[in-house]
């Protein structure tokens, strides 16, 4: 059976489909998304209403606009009939039309008097100071309005002036309406209340407005809400898993419920079936421990009465040691044995099981330190057994399991390694990082395994081993029976830690056992 290693850096496809789906269901990741669309969304909706806006006002604009031509064309038959002798009464005809929102002011340029500099105000209304008139006239004339008029006095002009008002109100002066008569060129100037007509937008940015700002301290109430009701999420689930961790570290009594850690009702629930979950394992946990202890000992019962009876059934049969009669016994207590062999692993099995159910393996295991540790406990047996060990540990692995699996694992294996290596021979352990995973290899230079056998090394009860008749052995020792026990736990206690195992024949002779857990992120406390 060969095997094709992956580079570091290969990721199986189902892996990275799995990281990609992970990814876009991660609440980090639709809260980045919700973040970007909060920026995104006002920023082209403020867009759409400024141009709403600007439409506004030039809408606006028009309509006064066509107010000062309605107005300039009302007070024409009056001007008409105006001479000098007239200038002074002309504020009355302009009073007709205004109002307290419309402002109307009247400019005539007589004909002894060309050029823009021969525009004067004669008549305003409602009235304004002289000052204010001045300061008008020269903005007119800074801005070329009265050039634009022309000599023909016939060049009608929209304008968008907006002019300090004395009593705060700003002005607008929205339009300028030249009339052309005997006596001159007279120019009807319309100016409204920036208030009245444009509200508070004219002139200034529109995230300046009232309505904007107002959006703006409603939109981002909305999204520090958001935030919270996330943050809120996001802590009380790193409690659940807090807790979760104490819980597989059997200190779920003083850490206490889910339900005690929740600060979110709508998590009422799930807090509730978590902790009926727990509630749940353990008593399953200790229910399968007294059923373990009670099966062995209804079981060790009789197998002790069955070894007892062998006694005199022994004295009892005559005849050589090589009869049939003596081989009967000999395989009854060899049977006998092999059965409370497996009684006892049959209870050490539940009793794992039931440590599984109670406690998860979900600790930071510092992988290198447990390693070398475990190693070290192999010195005597290695010199007994005329064994080389050779290690290559990279520093600071570390994985989440359990360490008493660790344990398990790793001796079980080092246990067959050793009972199949000859003396004079080396046994290497080696432990590396690949990707976000870590890899222990143990080679031994033993007889290897049948490439059919392979698939079922980790199959419960499956063992290629010849039994001895020794008494006081342990499986993996080689020397007592082997129940095929060791390796299907070694499998179990790997997966229970979200890894895999496999085995495989060197090429250069023996077996290779390779254990791939994955690496506890930095993150994880």
């Amino acid at each position: 059976m060969t095997t094709t290693a992956l580079p570091d850096n290969a990721m199986p496809p189902v892996t990275r489909r799995s990281r990609w789906r992970w990814l876009f269901r991660s609440l980090a990741t639709r809260l980045i998304g919700l973040m970007l669309i909060s920026i995104v969304v006002p920023v082209l909706v403020y867009r759409q209403f400024e141009a709403v806006d600007l439409q506004r006002q030039n809408l606006l604009l028009q309509i006064a606009q066509e107010e000062g031509r309605l107005i300039a064309g009302a007070l024409l038959p009056v001007l008409e009939k105006a001479d000098g002798a007239a200038l002074a009464g002309l504020s009355a005809p302009l009073a007709r039309f205004a109002d307290s929102h419309t402002g109307l002011k009247l400019l005539v340029r007589p004909r002894n008097l060309p050029g823009n500099q021969g525009f004067y105000y004669v008549a305003a209304a409602p009235a304004i100071p002289d000052a204010n008139m001045d300061l008008e006239r020269r903005r007119l004339l800074d801005e070329g309005v009265f050039d634009r008029l022309g000599p023909q006095c016939s060049n009608e002009q929209s304008l968008a002036i907006r002019l300090p008002a004395e009593k705060g109100d700003d002005e607008i002066l929205t339009s300028i309406t030249p009339l052309a008569t005997d006596f001159g060129c007279w120019a009807v100037v319309t100016s409204h209340s920036a208030k009245a007509l444009m509200g508070e937008s004219y002139g200034r940015p529109y995230w300046e407005t009232p309505e904007v700002e107002a959006a703006a301290l409603v939109y981002f109430a909305l999204v520090l809400s958001v935030l919270a009701l996330f943050l809120d999420v996001w802590r009380n689930l790193r409690r659940f898993g807090a807790l979760a961790r104490r819980i597989c570290e059997r200190e779920h009594r003083l850490a206490g419920s889910f339900q005690e850690h929740n600060t979110v009702p709508e998590l009422g629930g799930v807090a509730e079936d978590f902790d009926r979950l727990v509630a749940t394992l353990n008593h399953s946990a200790e229910s399968l421990r007294r059923a373990a202890e009670d099966n062995a000992h209804a079981l060790k019962t009789p197998i002790a009465v069955i070894r007892q009876s062998i006694e005199p059934l022994k004295r009892t049969v005559g005849g050589a040691p090589e009869s049939r009669a003596h081989r009967a016994i000999d395989m009854i207590e060899r049977s006998v044995d092999r059965l409370d062999g497996l009684v006892s692993f049959a209870r050490t099995l539940d009793r794992a099981s039931a440590d599984l159910l109670e406690r998860a393996p979900g600790q930071r295991i510092a992988l290198s330190g447990l390693l070398d540790r475990v190693l070290d406990g192999y010195g005597h047996l290695m010199t007994e057994r005329q064994l080389t060990l050779h290690r290559q540990i990279a520093p600071a692995v570390t994985v989440r399991g359990g360490e008493e699996m660790l344990e398990t694992v790793i001796e079980n294996i080092m246990d067959n390694a050793i009972s199949l290596t000859a003396a004079g021979r080396r046994i290497v352990v080696t432990l590396a990082r690949a990707g976000t995973s870590a890899e222990l290899t143990i080679d031994d230079e033993g007889p290897g395994v049948d490439a059919a056998a392979l698939p079922l090394l980790f199959e419960r009860y499956y063992s290629q081993r010849p039994e001895s008749p020794a008494e006081g052995g342990t499986e993996g020792s080689g020397d007592g029976p082997h129940f095929g026990i060791g390796l299907w736990i070694v499998r179990r206690n790997v997966e229970a830690m979200g890894g895999t195992v496999a085995a495989e024949n060197r090429p250069a002779g023996g077996l290779r056992m390779r254990i791939v857990l994955p690496l506890a992120a930095r993150s994880d406390h």
